[in-house]
């Protein structure tokens, strides 16, 4: 192995004049490439570790300090990626043996919470009545309904048809109270609409009208079925209108439908057969929304949520 520069600059130098001339990368990249490297030289240096030295324990406990220090996954995976190529090159040049950056990964980036409405703010806006002519509003207003009150997704909305037939990817049967859709993986599933869904969509049946030749139980007002960017424009619009504090799109009514549904009756399988979701996992994540809920409440509400100065032990 050659003997490097204890400081390790002049390898650092050598490897940026190479990625800066014979790999041609953009000037940006190759300064970001700089501060990494210099990142990485400065742990090295910290540790009493030459940079040909360094081992993959090493690199894990860095990357433990970055990640302690607030370095978000993805910061911490572009500087891995940077460590990762600078090791390849030693490698090649017969500086290490081994790439000690080979196996490490970031950190895994928190999943973030589905945004769910309030329970009121959700009521607020299934109830809001704009002022758009009759024939929108009934319509828009069945849409709220079903993507609240069953929690479809806006794919399966738009994909509902007026009445079944062996082309059909979806229909609402108004007898039955039930909506019959085709979900992710092409699996169909069937949910319950409540009673004020059922009125919303006849209230839309009954304005929709039998002028356009077209099977969608959502249309346009040129007779052609309704897409889902559509659907997201008029939620949008509509929540602006209705004084929502955020806007409202059709997978915050999913979201906010499994929420509420779970807080009500706890009952997760439940909500994971009316999601249509294959995995109980997928469907837990409510269980995080519920708890975070609840904890709110407490805070707000419980006389030992805020212990006062000195009663906590460290006073």
């Amino acid at each position: 192995m050659a003997a490097l520069d204890a400081s390790g600059l002049a390898c650092i130098e050598r490897y940026l004049q190479f990625v800066r001339v014979e790999k041609r990368l953009a000037a940006r990249t190759v300064a970001l490439y700089t501060l990494d490297l210099d990142r990485l030289r400065l742990l090295a240096s910290k540790s009493d570790v030459a940079l040909d030295q360094v081992k993959n324990h090493h690199i894990r406990r860095w990357v433990a300090q970055m990640h302690s220090g607030g370095r978000s996954g993805r910061g911490i995976a572009l500087i891995l990626s940077g460590w990762r190529g600078f090791y390849t090159w030693m490698g090649r040049e017969g500086l290490v043996p081994s790439n000690p950056v080979q196996d490490v990964r970031s950190p895994k980036a928190p999943k973030p919470l589905p945004k769910a409405l309030a329970v009121d703010d959700a009521v607020q806006f299934a109830d809001f009545e704009s002022d758009d002519n009759a024939w929108l509003e009934a319509r828009d207003a069945a849409m709220v309904e079903l993507l609240y009150g069953s929690g479809l997704r806006v794919g399966e909305l738009v994909g509902l048809d007026v009445a079944a037939s062996k082309f059909s990817k979806g229909w609402v049967d108004m007898q039955a109270a039930e909506a019959h859709v085709l979900g992710k993986g092409s699996k169909r599933r069937s949910v319950p609409v409540g009673t004020v869904a059922m009125q919303a969509l006849q209230r839309w049946l009954d304005l929709r009208g039998t002028a356009s030749s077209a099977s969608a139980l959502f249309t346009g007002r040129n007779g052609t079925r309704l897409t889902a960017q559509s659907v997201w424009q008029r939620l949008k619009r509509r929540s602006q209108l209705a004084g929502v504090s955020v806007p409202v799109h059709p997978h915050m009514l999913r979201h906010s439908f499994a929420s509420h549904v779970l807080q009500s009756s706890g009952d997760l399988r439940g909500v994971q057969e009316l999601l249509g979701h294959a995995n109980i996992t997928t469907t837990q994540v409510y269980t995080r929304l519920d708890f975070q809920h609840l904890a709110k409440a407490y805070d707000a509400a419980h006389p030992r949520a805020k212990l006062k100065p000195g009663l906590d032990g460290t006073g």
